[in-house]
C-alpha cells in the first residue's frame, strides 16, 4: 500500500523536551542539596508521572518540603530551557521533503495539547501538521495504541497507508499495536537495544534522507 501520511510522536522526537524535563528535575533536586538518580526516571509508558517524582523528592528532602513551590520553580525553569529548543536535527528537512512529496502529516503524542501545541508554535512547525492527536483525548497512553488510532481516524486512512516515527520503545509498541510500521529515532536517554522491533532504527533524523527512510520502510510488511 502506498504511504500517504507520516505520524510523529512529539516529545524527544520532534524536539528534545525529554532532556529539558530531566534537567529541570535535576535542578530542583540540587536546589534542595540533593542529586537525582536518573535510573528509572523515564517511565515505560506515556503520560504524566510527575506526581510520583514529586513524592520521591518530598521523601528525600524531608520536613519543610513545599510541593507547590517546588512545582512552580521547576516548571518555570523548564519553561526557560524549552524556550531555547529548536526542532531536532534532521526533522525540518524531513518535513520539508514530506511536503514536497505531498505526504500528509500528523502528531500522535501522549502529552497534552497545551504542551504539544505551544512547542510546535515556538518552533514554527504547527502549520505543517494536518492532525494533532494528544494524550488528554484518549483513555490510555502508549504503549496503548489509542492515540495512534485517533490520528489515523482523523486522517481517514488505514494503518498500512501511514508510517509512525518514535523515540521510545513503548512508542514503537503503540505504533505496532495500531498496525503501523515504525521508524525509531531514540531520544538521548533511551536504550537503543530496546528498539529491535522497529522497521528502521536511526541515531538521528539527520542520518538518512526521507526518501531513503520511506524506501526502507516500504520494503517491510504493515503490521
Amino acid at each position: 500500500m502506498t504511504i500517504k501520511a507520516l505520524i510523529f510522536d512529539f516529545d524527544g522526537l520532534l524536539m528534545d523536551t525529554e532532556t529539558t524535563l530531566l534537567d529541570s528535575w535535576r535542578w530542583e533536586w540540587r536546589r534542595h542539596g540533593l542529586e537525582l538518580d536518573p535510573a528509572g526516571f523515564f517511565a515505560d509508558h506515556g503520560g504524566d508521572i510527575n506526581e510520583s517524582r514529586y513524592a520521591a523528592l518530598a521523601a528525600a528532602a524531608g520536613a519543610g518540603y513545599d510541593r507547590e513551590t517546588s512545582h512552580a520553580l521547576r516548571s518555570a525553569y523548564r519553561k526557560e530551557l524549552n524556550a531555547a529548543l529548536q526542532p531536532a536535527p534532521g526533522i525540518t528537512a524531513w518535513l520539508d521533503r514530506a511536503a514536497g512529496l505531498g505526504l500528509r502529516l500528523a502528531v500522535a503524542s501522549s502529552s497534552p495539547l497545551w504542551h504539544v501545541g505551544a512547542m510546535l508554535d515556538q518552533a514554527g512547525l504547527r502549520s505543517r501538521f494536518e492532525v494533532l492527536a494528544t494524550g488528554e483525548e484518549v483513555a490510555a497512553h502508549k504503549p496503548d495504541p489509542a492515540v495512534y488510532l485517533l490520528a489515523l481516524e482523523r486522517l481517514g486512512l488505514p494503518a498500512g497507508a501511514a508510517v509512525a516515527f518514535e523515540d521510545t520503545a513503548h512508542g514503537v509498541a503503540a505504533a505496532h499495536a495500531a498496525g503501523l510500521r515504525c521508524v525509531a529515532v531514540p531520544n538521548p536517554h533511551a536504550d537503543h537495544s530496546r528498539f529491535t522491533a522497529a522497521e528502521l532504527l536511526l541515531a538521528s533524523a539527520a542520518d538518512l534522507p526521507l526518501d531513503e527512510v520511506l524506501a526502507a520502510v516500504s520494503a517491510t510488511a504493515p503490521h
